[in-house]
């Protein structure tokens, strides 16, 4: 049976060959002399774009190997995708490939660096060569054109093959005369469909004749020389002065030396070299990315053209260097692409020979790290069969050949090119030619005896939106909601001694044997029982070896994967808690527990995360469970989990938490949750409670004594509803650790204070952050708010009520932002939640726009505080889970992108949602390291970055009463 795993192997493979791809494209683009920076911007919004390229170049960019995920990790996942292989006696050249260049890093001492320094194993001599190739240089188009349409009295255009019909039919709606020339007869009749506007040329020559603009889209530099110089005839056709613009794929010393010719025809000819990317589709949209170079007087003419086949200028890149130049930025790109297209053929037979259904293989890749823009467009021909050539498999013959011929030229070793293109001649050579691309697939179907279409609809399912082999089939338990104080009444005093429980659980954390607590934080709130503590958000090896070294008894590591789908939730806890185990053995083996701070809503990844965390550290004793969080009115009775909303205790399945779009359920009492989230796994012997009673009357010898007898592999779930609850039952646990137990923790943010005996301070004032809330003159405040939870909505519509005038909002339509993620024809709409989204026009006009509002009303003083919000609009996507992560994604990101814009510093920054305050404060204001001062509120924190001294308030959606916020707000406002 197909399992997750499986789909986790294959994930892998496309990874590690994406990454692998990424430094060897990089570094040629180095070793070719151009400007990293631009092939960067170029790629990331082009076909040769992935998830692993948009997170690992910028590293190599700056030359950071600080390990975000070391190289190290990347070997083990190739070494366990190549066993696989091997098991299933299943050929997997491009990911074996991979693994070598990996193995070769680890050879010259890169393994504990990030894997995106493996780029420097392919510039032995010059390691920093990417970086230093890197120069800030702005790249865009040019201005708007400096003719119009009707000045352009004719455009000459040769090649209308599957691209060059879109591009020139873009060409006549923008309404300019084109004059098409094509060898075949229906490309011609194809081209004249497009109405008036088109017209046929006999020839070459006659396209080319009185033509200002002549076009070139042909196959290749061989059919450009018979155009321009041979049969053609075009450059003694062309008038004086005109622009000839090659489009066509080429090697650059080609188009850098056809330059040179048409200079030497003495017409006063010029040349803009402009390759474009997209595909099909986007040239019939008339939404290409064209790269161009050349000399600035051939631009003129060129740019109306351009715009007419680009759509925007946002899709037009002109790069440095003349002709050449932007032929061999494409050269780049075609190198990525045809690697990736290969890799994804490589993955999808793997998958179908590990029994899975391609199909959903398919859904579940496009939404995860493995993703890549040709794997997106690739593969839904790979599981329909369909070799229709919109792209031909001869044209990654021809363009990876080329890539070999200047990678030679350069002495530049490009192995993985070099197996790709084998792979594409494999294909050649079996008759596939004039097929489409995505063909090679039949490969491996060739060479293993599997079938990828086949596989889409007989093979073992993956989708069932859940992190595991949870019990769909179970039914919950039904609770009602009760008198909160009634229930509450019914239940022992508190344990008697809390001053004892207190002083156990210091001196346990005080032997130099006690384990450190390293908190994963799901999202940023699991700080709002704490102070005096550090959070960072990076997890390389140095980082966190200091941190360890400074004899702290814990601290956070803010992972945000709440907001990640699950495969990228897992990748991540098994990275950082590997890079966890290595510092802390580094840091003379100090032992350390994880806990995995989860929402006290139940809302997460369950259990994929604890999984992760024992695929690294092994299985721990059992598990505890503990979702009690007192300010937020979380509370567990009986193993029923109540959310208080006086005067009732409602059981949490009834609340709009359990609803969520990703992570819904429908269990309140714990053992049914654990249950439905995780399966058969832990049956009724194995799931064990600590009641309140236990707590309160037996205190921590009892908790202890409990532990002790839980079996192993079992989970314990923590009932509690006073804070005093807790710390006995820490105690308790403490004790059970001392006979040397390991215990590995999924709870919400009380278990942590009373762990590490953090008592409560009293909520901290402006005097004490050292807000100025006199002056007039003084800055605005920034409230960010991105939650959509009722009582956030709640919140603010106080909040404005409230403040009137003293408040400036700023509101972010939703909608707008995340447009993209349906735009299934948008090159530049990335799946990966981890990739950074690329927005439609308007919504970068909008957060453009907000941008500069927000530091006109900042500075402008007067005691005025803006909100920055997201529309109210709570947006569901038809496709759930994962499509609901990305709408996510692509509004918090539009949200991080406002707070970076802001130059003007803020007297306070209040973030309102958990993963609105992660973007506000790693992205938005580049946190690396901060510390937990204190809170403003029952439940909400306050940090104080290391570099910049504006208090951020970590506000989590779903704290407080209504007027929480505005009370903050006016507390620290000018008034």
């Amino acid at each position: 049976m197909p399992t997750h795993s499986d789909a986790l192997i294959v994930n892998q493979l496309l990874v590690g060959v994406h990454i692998a791809a990424a430094a060897e494209a990089m570094a040629l683009a180095a070793r070719a002399g151009l400007n990293t920076r631009e092939v960067y911007e170029v790629v990331r919004h082009a076909a040769g774009n992935s998830a692993a390229f948009e997170k690992r170049v910028p590293l190599m960019l700056d030359g950071h190997w600080s390990p975000l995920s070391a190289l190290n990790s990347v070997v083990e996942d190739m070494r366990a995708v190549t066993a696989a292989a091997r098991r299933h006696n299943f050929p997997v050249p491009l990911a074996s490939a991979a693994e070598q260049l990996c193995i070769a890093g680890l050879a010259q001492g890169f393994g504990r660096d990030d894997d995106a320094g493996l780029v420097r194993t392919f510039l032995p001599g010059a390691p920093s060569l990417v970086h230093d190739q890197s120069r800030r240089i702005s790249l865009s188009a040019e201005p708007t054109p400096s003719t119009t349409p009707k000045e352009l009295a004719k455009v000459g255009f040769v090649g209308l093959g599957t691209m060059g019909q879109g591009m020139a039919a873009s060409l006549i709606r923008a309404g300019l005369p084109v004059h098409g020339y094509d060898l075949h007869r229906p490309a011609l009749e194809k081209f004249l469909a497009n109405g008036k506007g088109a017209v046929e040329a006999g020839a070459p020559a006659d396209a080319a004749r009185h033509a200002q603009l002549f076009i070139l889209m042909v196959q290749n530099a061989a059919q450009v020389e018979d155009v321009l110089f041979g049969s053609g005839a075009a450059v003694e056709s062309l008038p004086q002065g005109a622009t000839v613009m090659l489009m066509s794929t080429v090697a650059p010393s080609f188009a850098k030396g056809l330059q040179e010719r048409l200079v030497a025809a003495g017409k006063d000819l010029d040349m803009v070299d402009a390759p474009v990317s997209g595909g099909v589709a986007r040239a019939a949209n008339g939404n290409l990315t064209i790269i161009c170079s050349g000399n600035n007087t051939a631009f003129p003419e060129a740019n109306t053209a351009i715009a007419a086949m680009s759509g925007t200028d946002k899709n037009v890149y002109r790069v440095q260097g003349g002709a050449g130049a932007a032929s061999a930025v494409k050269l780049i790109n075609q190198l990525l692409a045809g690697v990736h297209i290969a890799a994804a053929a490589e993955a999808m037979a793997f998958g179908a020979k590990l029994g899975l259904n391609t199909r959903d293989l398919f859904a579940t890749i496009c939404n995860s790290t493995g993703h890549s823009w040709m794997f997106e467009n690739r593969v839904p021909a790979m599981l329909s069969a369909d070799w229709t050539p919109h792209s031909a498999l001869a044209i990654f013959v021809k363009d990876l050949g080329i890539v070999l011929d200047e990678a030679k030229r350069l002495s530049y070793s490009a192995p993985l090119s070099a197996v790709a293109h084998q792979l594409y001649l494999f294909g050649a050579s079996s008759g596939w030619t004039s097929d489409a691309d995505a063909g090679v697939v039949r490969v491996w179907e060739k060479m293993a005896g599997v079938n990828v279409s086949s596989a889409a609809a007989s093979a073992g399912s993956l989708i069932d939106n859940k992190d595991d082999d949870g019990d769909t089939d179970f039914i919950p338990r039904e609770y009602p909601a009760l008198p909160a104080d009634d229930l509450l009444a019914s239940l022992p005093p508190p344990y008697p001694h809390p001053e004892h429980v207190l002083d156990t659980i210091r001196r346990r954390i005080a032997s130099k044997d006690a384990p450190v607590l390293v908190v994963l934080d799901d999202d940023p709130t699991g700080t709002q029982t704490c102070h005096d503590i550090a959070v960072l958000t990076v997890w390389d090896h140095e980082t966190l070896l200091s941190e360890f070294r400074t004899g702290t008894t814990g601290f956070f590591i803010l992972t945000n994967s709440r907001a990640l789908p699950t495969d990228e939730a897992t990748a991540l806890i098994t990275t950082i808690t590997r890079n966890v185990a290595a510092a802390a053995a580094a840091a003379s083996s100090r032992p350390f527990n994880i806990v995995l701070r989860g929402d006290s809503t139940l809302r997460g990844h369950m259990p994929a995360e604890p999984d992760a965390v024992e695929s690294v550290l092994g299985p721990a004793h059992a598990w505890i469970l503990a979702p009690f969080f007192l300010q937020g009115g979380r509370l567990t009775i009986n193993n029923i989990h109540y959310v208080h909303e006086p005067p009732l205790l409602v059981p949490a399945s009834h609340t709009p938490f359990a609803q969520d779009a990703s992570f819904g359920y429908r269990s309140s009492n714990l053992q049914d949750y654990v249950r439905e989230k995780c399966g058969p796994r832990f049956d009724d012997a194995h799931t064990c409670s600590i009641s309140i009673e236990t707590l309160r009357t037996g205190g921590p010898a009892a908790v202890t004594a409990a532990l002790l007898a839980a079996p192993p592999r079992s989970v314990i779930l923590v009932n509690a509803v006073a804070e005093s609850d807790m710390f006995v039952f820490a105690a308790g646990l403490l004790n059970a650790e001392a006979t040397g137990k390991r215990y590995l923790y999924r709870t919400a943010a009380a278990f942590i204070s009373a762990r590490l005996a953090i008592t409560p301070i009293a909520p901290l004032t402006p005097q004490d952050l050292g807000i100025d809330t006199t002056s007039a003159s003084a800055p605005g405040g920034l409230i960010v708010a991105g939650s959509y939870v009722p009582k956030t909505t709640a919140q603010l519509a106080r909040l404005r009520e409230r403040r009137g005038a003293r408040l400036a909002v700023l509101e972010l339509d939703a909608g707008v932002l995340s447009s993209h993620v349906y735009d299934t024809s948008s090159s530049s709409s990335f799946s990966s939640s981890s990739s950074s989204p690329a927005f439609s026009t308007a919504a970068e006009s909008l957060i453009a726009t907000t941008i500069s509002q927000a530091n006109t009303l900042l500075s402008s003083g007067g005691g005025v505080d803006v909100l920055v919000m997201t529309s109210r609009t709570l947006l569901s996507a038809p496709s759930s889970h994962t499509t609901s992560l990305r709408i996510n994604r692509a509004v918090a990101t539009a949200l991080e992108r406002v707070v970076r814009g802001v130059h003007v510093r803020p007297r306070y920054v209040v973030a309102k949602g958990g993963i609105t305050a992660s973007g506000v404060a790693t992205v938005g204001l580049g946190m690396r390291r901060a510390v937990v001062v204190g809170q403003v509120g029952g439940g909400v924190p306050v940090w104080r970055l290391r570099h910049r001294g504006v208090p951020v308030v970590v506000f989590p959606g779903n704290v407080g009463g209504v007027d929480m916020l505005a009370d903050l707000v006016a507390r620290w406002g000018v008034e």
